[in-house]
């Protein structure tokens, strides 16, 4: 901003003070040339007003009313040419400048009052200049703020001292605001208010409202046409184009580490996902070299299954922020913190798949648990869920059917515990094999299950040849009376063989 100071410094001895040595540090919004009696009405304020002195210079009442009037619409400072009206500056002139607060510059006889405007110009380019020097200088520490590893808080200070206020990020989820300095806190509720009235859709513009009479602007942060937070700032004066220019700088910043993070979250769920089916299908090693290679936390070594009923991917996300609100029995432990945090999700078939770690469970999450929202009790009333008991990660292939079966059955609104729907008849079956004496028939069903009927497979771990295992399985169908190929059968009959094992 151009103050009188600089313009008289500039101008020299075609423009100094009319009754002081020095111009003050007032500032100056342009230079405007009038002989109107009452030239305000093309004038916005601020401006250094140029004129010889003809509406005023032939008395002190006119004099009076003129200075009052450009008082009256902001008008500071009066440049009064001598030559062709006066050839003196009056005293009236200069008593009525000094009443309404009007500082007064002479321009001498010879002095073009475009000198002046010129002048204006000159220093005008050269603060731009400066200025985008200072705004370029802003916007780069900015940029190496935002690849810290605290970003949002380094881009959030440097944004609030840049502009000699605060600022404040508020992101589109549960997780807490960055505010700089502390002291603006109180404002996060009066912003995340204001934040609801943006459009969810299209490409909002931001938004100019007051709290405690300052002005505050809340611009969205989009990456793509999704919202992702808001930036709330406040300066306690006017925002120039170099502050417009650092907070867009911040803006764009903020919306590339969103746009980071959101890449960063769909990759580390496909590799969770990617993970997560090769532990289902029986691949456990495979599973550990891709969560090793992908940078994973290190797959534990029992797991419970959560199993979610659910449709496409916008479902799964609701179900797991429902589970809060899924009342279970107090023979369960709590899932929904686990689930939230859980890498290992799988979706087949309608069904959500999460394997978490036996060791976290019942563990006191990082956050005080907040009460549900009515939404998340809406979905949670009609979701089926099952949990089962620990597994190690060679058991999951086996227990997929088993956990099925049971979600299907599985009451909705609650969290359901996998083996308390245990099929009794199931039991039996286990009792009639184990009750055989002419051959080891438990063993054989229980690794042909545990195998899902590969013959080889089961045959090498109970060190006997195929045939002889084809036998043990033909005479074990034969006494229970059931195909042990039949997926709901065997599914409870595996249940009550570990029930046994157990």
């Amino acid at each position: 901003m151009i103050t009188l100071l600089q313009l008289g410094s500039e101008l020299g001895n075609e423009f100094f003070p009319a009754d002081s040595t020095t111009f003050s540090a007032a500032p100056v919004t342009g230079v405007h040339i009038s002989e109107l009696e009452d030239p305000t009405t093309y004038l916005e304020g601020g401006e250094l007003l140029l004129t010889t002195g003809m509406p005023f210079g032939h008395s002190a009442t006119a004099s009076l009313a003129y200075m009052q009037r450009l008082t009256d619409k902001d008008v500071k400072a009066l440049g009064l040419g001598l030559g062709p009206w006066l050839d003196t500056v009056p005293q009236h002139v200069i008593d009525a400048c000094r009443q309404t607060g009007v500082e007064l510059g002479i321009v001498p006889d010879g002095a073009p009052f475009q000198s002046v405007s010129r002048a204006y110009w000159r220093l005008s380019a050269r603060d731009d200049t400066v200025n985008l020097m200072s705004s370029l200088g802003t916007q780069t520490a900015l940029a190496r703020a935002a690849i810290r590893s605290d970003a949002i808080n380094a881009v959030v200070r440097g944004l609030a001292q840049a502009l000699g206020g605060w600022a404040a990020f508020l992101p589109d989820d549960p997780q807490p605001a960055t505010v700089y300095p502390a002291s603006a806190q109180g404002f996060v509720p009066l912003l995340r208010q204001e934040s609801q009235r943006f459009p969810r859709t299209g490409m909002p513009s931001a938004s100019t409202f007051g709290i405690n009479g300052q002005a505050v602007v809340l611009y969205p942060i989009l990456a793509g046409t999704r919202i992702h937070g808001f930036l709330g700032v406040g300066s306690g004066r006017t925002l120039t184009k170099a502050d417009r220019q650092i907070i867009m700088t911040v803006c764009m910043l903020l919306s590339l580490r969103a746009r980071q993070r959101e890449l960063m979250v769909s990759t580390n769920a496909a590799l969770g996902g990617a993970t997560a089916k090769l532990l289902l299908h029986g691949q456990p090693e495979s599973a550990r070299l891709v969560a090793e290679e992908a940078g994973m936390d290190e797959l534990p070594s029992r797991v419970r299954v959560l199993a979610l009923s659910v449709g496409d991917e916008a479902e799964a996300r609701s179900a797991i922020q429902s589970l809060g609100a899924l009342p279970a029995s107090a023979a369960l432990p709590p899932v929904a913190d686990a689930a939230a945090r859980c890498q290992l999700r799988f979706t087949d078939d309608a069904v959500l798949y999460l394997l978490l770690d036996e060791a976290q469970l019942g563990k006191a999450p990082a956050a005080p648990a907040q009460e549900p929202e009515a939404g998340a009790r809406e979905i949670a009333r009609s979701l089926r869920a099952v949990l089962s008991a620990p597994l190690t990660l060679a058991e999951l292939p086996a227990n997929l059917p088993a956990l099925r079966q049971a979600l299907s059955g599985a009451p909705a609104g609650e969290l359901s515990d996998a083996e308390a729907d245990f099929d009794a008849s199931a039991q039996t079956w286990v009792e009639a094999l184990a009750a055989y004496t002419r051959a080891d028939l438990l063993s054989a069903v229980t690794q042909y299950l545990r195998h899902r009927g590969h013959w080889e497979d089961a045959s090498r771990a109970l060190g006997i040849h195929r045939n002889s295992l084809r036998h043990r399985i033909t005479v074990a169908g034969d006494l229970l009376g059931i195909d042990l190929d039949d997926p709901d059968i065997s599914a409870s009959l595996w249940l009550a063989l570990r029930r046994n094992q157990g």
